[in-house]
C-alpha cells in the first residue's frame, strides 16, 4: 500500500551491531503468542486493553507546573487521528494488545522536517502513526555511534529507523538493555504455561466426566440363563428399542428388568477452579471481579493504580520521547495520557468534586453537566464562574492588614471569561 511506502527506509552505510553488555548479538525475534490459546489470558488482556482505550492522549506544554494543552499543534491532531486506518481508541487498543502479547511495541511516526529561519531549529510537522509488528528487530550503529533499528517483517518487507525517531514501549523491561522481557528480549511465559497446562488438564478432566457419567444411562437385568449370543442379540434389540422410542418409555418383556444409574458428575470444587484463575490472572495484575465486572469502586481503584497507571505513565513517556527532540521537551513539551474516562466515581463523589472545584474556576459549566451524564447546552458555552471568596496566597497578608492589594474587583454576574 502507498501508505506504507515512506515507512520502508533503506539502512545506513557502514553499520555494525550494537554494543550490549552483556555480549549478545542484539538481534531478537518476535514473539511469542502461544497463551493467548487460553480464554482466562485473552479474558484478562482484554481487561486491560479495554480500560486503556479510554486514555485521551494530549500534547501539553508545562509553563512551570500547570499543563497548557496545545490543540493546534500537529501532534495533537495526529493524536487525534493517528493514521488513514486506526481511530485513536483502535490505535491505544493495538499498541496494548501488541505490548501485552510481545512485551514490546513499536511506533514509527511519519513526518516532515524543516529549518526555522528565526530560531534555526530543527520543525517536524507530523503526518501519522504507525504501530507495527515485525518479525525480528536489529540494532545497529553506524559510524558516529548514532543507534538504529532495523526492523523485518513477514512479507519480506525491512526498513531501518533512527532509534530516536520511534516509539518504543517496553513492558517487564529488565534484564536485557534494548528489550522487555527476558534476556533474549521475548516474554517468558514458563510459570504461565505450567499453570494453563494445569487449567486445561482440569477441564479435559470434567469435560471427560460428564461424558462418562452419560455413556451408560442403566443396567438391563435377565431373569433367565441366556448363552453368549442370546445376550448379543438382547443388547442389540435393547439399543434398537431405545432409539426408536419416541415416547420415551422403553417396552421389555417378563424375562428383563432394567435399572436406571443415578447420574452423579464428579467435577473439579469451585474453589480450586477459582484459584486456578485468580493464578493464571494474578500475572496479568487483573483481579477476578474486575474480569466479571462484579466489581466495586474500591476495587476498580485498585486495578487503576496497579495496572493501569503504570503503563499509562510509560505511554506517556516514551511518547514524549519520541515525539519531541531534546530542546522541544527543554520547553515544558509533553505527551499526556490523560484517564478522565477512567475515574470511577458515585454520583455523591462527582458532586462532591463538582463543589471542591467550582469555587475556584477551575471548571466550566458544561463540564460540572458532562461530569453527571447531562448533555452540554450551546447557551453555557464558554462559561465559568467562581467565588468571590477567594484571594491570592501572596496578597492575604496585605488584605487582612487593610493595605492597599493590587486586585481586580470582579462583578459577582459576570464570568471570568468576562472579566
Amino acid at each position: 500500500m502507498k501508505i506504507f511506502d515512506k515507512l520502508f527506509k533503506k539502512p545506513p552505510r557502514n553499520t555494525k551491531p550494537a554494543l550490549t553488555l552483556d555480549g549478545f548479538y542484539p538481534w531478537y525475534t518476535q514473539f511469542g503468542t502461544n497463551i493467548y490459546a487460553s480464554d482466562v489470558v485473552q479474558q484478562a488482556l482484554k481487561c486491560i486493553v479495554d480500560e486503556m482505550k479510554k486514555l485521551n492522549p494530549t500534547h501539553v506544554r508545562y509553563m512551570g507546573n500547570d499543563p497548557v494543552p496545545d490543540t493546534e499543534s500537529t501532534i495533537q491532531r495526529v493524536l487525534e487521528q493517528p493514521n488513514d486506518l486506526m481511530t485513536t481508541s483502535e490505535f491505544i487498543e493495538k499498541i496494548t494488545w501488541l505490548l501485552l502479547l510481545n512485551y514490546n511495541a513499536f511506533i514509527i511516526p511519519q513526518y516532515y522536517t524543516w529549518i526555522d529561519d528565526k530560531t534555526g531549529a530543527e520543525r517536524r510537522r507530523y503526518e501519522a502513526l504507525y504501530p507495527i509488528k515485525p518479525t525480528q528487530v536489529e540494532f545497529i550503529e553506524d559510524e558516529s555511534g548514532a543507534l538504529f533499528v532495523h526492523f523485518y517483517f513477514l512479507n519480506g518487507y525491512d526498513t531501518t529507523v533512527r532509534y530516536s525517531d520511534v516509539i518504543h514501549l517496553r513492558y517487564n523491561y529488565s534484564v536485557n538493555e534494548y528489550m522487555g522481557g527476558d534476556l533474549m528480549g521475548q516474554p517468558n511465559h514458563e510459570a504461565l504455561l505450567g499453570t494453563l497446562q494445569l487449567n486445561y488438564d482440569l477441564l479435559q478432566g470434567v469435560a471427560k466426566a460428564m461424558k462418562a457419567s452419560y455413556a451408560v444411562n442403566g443396567i438391563v437385568k435377565y431373569n433367565t440363563l441366556i448363552d453368549d449370543g442370546t445376550v448379543e442379540r438382547n443388547l442389540q434389540e435393547l439399543e434398537r428399542k431405545l432409539q426408536n422410542s419416541e415416547s420415551g418409555f422403553l417396552p421389555l418383556d417378563l424375562k428383563a428388568e432394567f435399572t436406571p444409574l443415578e447420574r452423579k458428575t464428579s467435577i473439579v470444587d469451585q474453589n480450586t477452579l477459582k484459584f486456578i484463575d485468580e493464578k493464571i490472572l494474578r500475572n496479568w495484575g487483573v483481579p477476578l471481579a474486575i474480569l466479571t465486572g462484579d466489581y466495586t469502586k474500591e476495587q476498580y481503584e485498585a486495578f487503576y493504580q496497579k495496572t493501569l497507571e503504570p503503563l499509562a505513565i510509560a505511554y506517556s513517556q516514551a511518547f514524549t520521547k519520541g515525539l519531541f527532540t531534546p530542546r522541544e521537551r527543554s520547553f515544558g513539551n509533553r505527551i499526556e495520557f490523560y484517564p478522565k474516562e477512567l475515574i470511577f466515581m458515585t454520583v455523591t463523589q462527582t458532586l462532591e468534586m463538582i463543589n471542591i472545584l467550582s469555587p475556584t474556576g477551575a471548571l466550566f459549566e458544561n463540564e460540572k453537566r458532562v461530569a453527571l451524564g447531562l448533555r452540554p447546552l450551546p447557551e453555557l458555552e464558554g462559561k465559568r464562574y467562581m467565588s468571590l471568596n477567594w484571594i491570592d496566597a501572596e496578597n492575604a497578608a496585605q488584605y487582612q492588614t487593610g493595605e492597599k492589594v493590587n486586585v481586580d474587583v470582579v462583578d459577582e454576574n459576570k464570568t471570568v471569561s468576562e472579566v
